[in-house]
């Protein structure tokens, strides 16, 4: 089998226009694969050059590869079976700045570099007031790329058309916006660094560098450690760097507010090369149904599946009962709280049931249950008090989840002797462990709902959930978890 390089397989050219912090599977699935089917299909033609964002990282072994590996697309799309792989090459080579500085910063003296994209994990977009301007480089990622921005500023002596466009990829809501905020902040701190240049500087980020807030969605397992023989053998290459992630893609860029949409459709033509990324006036309501109609229903459908001898995501979806349910939460009740187009929320909805239902993927539902209560929180409270408001009653499904997970963290065993592990915050675990030795569901209802450490309020304060959530557990008691099911549906 052949080793996988630039002498044994194909691999395109083009300037270098994008630099990305971060050589990690999702990027690689989802950006650098986005990039690959822009140059396929437009005229976008234009490389990525890798800045690996940590001094320890994987840049040497893409650099062995010369950054040519493949990514396999696993899932439902349309109906369909997909089972896809493809070898990416627009990647033109990969950095590490803690022995590289200078040819990272030399980045910034090409005038074709243009974009700026970065998935540095939640923590990554941080303030570290300990960073100084002559770190070589600086720990945090918005102090590397203030460096970067700097050197560029001098070298093209603040022209307009050398501003970057820059759209961070992590996980957290208003990402960009918080970047902005730490690049302004390392400005503060090193203006007497800059020469008397700090004002210009400055004025530059603000008028010529456009931040965009992104909202990405591709769920990407990795490395295929159980498939790689059988994947190496259809590529015919030993390829060590696959990632395998769903064929469902989704990527939502907020304008930034010195660029229209026009402008950027233009510069960033992903619409034009048919892929799902959306260029929009607000990231949020995407934000939202996101958080809404794939966390929310992942968050409630665990425990009610587990509870019924369920292990996997996609059996729970197939399931006559709990099946139900689910569409139930999702259609019924969750897409009723948001304010998206009806039609809209209906195709994002159908989607997401495709993708629990991917036939690749065995998603164990005890990897949702992980810190279940802050997740409720979190993704399904807001549906559950928006449909109040809307509708004048509680969501049955909702509140049965709630209930379901409230059982779940009693522990013990499974009909089936399978033990029930729940995994949560030490105070949390403590709570529900004092509340059902009372073995009193009216004790442990009010309990769970005045914690006020999870809910940041007391819920028994919202009308008839008290009673509600006694009702669902006293029906689970009795009944066994399908029987309660049965009841709400």
């Amino acid at each position: 089998m052949k080793s996988l390089n630039k002498r044994t397989a194909p691999k395109s050219s083009a300037p270098e226009r994008i630099i990305q912090f971060g050589e990690g599977n999702f990027l690689r699935c989802f950006i650098d694969w986005i990039v690959y089917k822009m140059n396929r299909k437009t005229d976008f033609n234009s490389s990525v050059v890798i800045v690996q964002p940590i001094e320890n990282g994987m840049v040497d072994k893409l650099n062995g590869q010369d950054c040519l590996y493949h990514v396999n697309l696993q899932g439902r799309l349309n109906g369909e079976k997909v089972d896809k792989l493809t070898r990416i090459d627009c990647i033109s080579r990969a950095l590490n700045p803690y022995t590289q500085n200078q040819a990272f910063l030399a980045l910034a003296e090409q005038p074709e570099i243009r974009f700026v994209i970065s998935n540095t994990t939640e923590a990554g977009i941080a303030f570290d007031p300990a960073c100084k301007f002559c770190d070589t480089p600086a720990s945090s990622y918005p102090g590397k790329l203030t460096q970067l921005l700097f050197r560029r500023y001098e070298t093209f002596n603040g022209a307009k058309d050398k501003g970057l466009i820059i759209m961070p990829c992590e996980l957290i809501f208003l990402n960009g916006h918080h970047l902005k905020e730490c690049i302004y902040q390392y400005i503060e701190l090193w203006k007497d660094d800059f020469g008397g240049k700090y004002e210009g500087f400055k004025n530059w980020f603000t008028d010529c560098c456009y931040v965009c807030a992104t909202l990405v969605d591709r769920i990407v397992p990795g490395f295929p450690r159980k498939d790689i023989r059988d994947i190496q053998k259809r590529i015919c290459y030993r390829d060590e760097m696959v990632v395998q992630g769903e064929a469902f893609h989704l990527w939502v860029i907020e304008r930034p507010e010195n660029m229209s949409i026009e402008d950027l459709k233009a510069e960033f033509p992903a619409e034009k090369a048919g892929l799902n990324v959306l260029i929009a006036e607000s990231e949020k309501p995407y934000h939202e149904r996101k958080v809404t109609l794939l966390n929310g229903p992942h968050t409630v459908l665990s425990p009610v599946a587990f509870l019924s001898g369920i292990n996997i995501v996609r059996d729970a979806c197939n399931h006559e009962t709990v099946g139900k349910y689910i569409h139930k939460v999702q259609f019924d009740e969750l897409m009723q709280t948001l304010n998206l187009p009806m039609d809209e929320l209906e195709k994002f909805a159908s989607d997401v049931l495709e993708r629990f239902n991917n036939p690749y993927v065995d998603h164990q539902v005890t990897s949702i249950m992980l810190n279940s209560f802050p997740k409720y929180e979190t993704r399904d409270l807001p549906g559950l008090k928006t449909y109040l408001e809307r509708k004048g009653h509680l969501p049955e499904g909702l509140v049965f989840g709630l209930a379901a997970i409230i059982t779940y963290y009693k522990g013990g065993q499974r009909e089936d002797g399978t033990a029930i592990t729940p995994n949560d915050a030490p105070e949390i675990m403590r709570l529900l462990k004092d509340l059902w030795m009372t073995d009193d569901t009216q004790t442990v209802a009010e309990g769970v709902l005045a914690a006020e450490f999870i809910w940041r309020e007391n819920l028994n304060l919202i009308p008839g959930l008290t009673a509600l959530i006694k009702k669902d557990l006293d029906l689970i008691r009795e009944k066994g978890m399908l029987n309660a099911l049965k009841t709400i549906l």
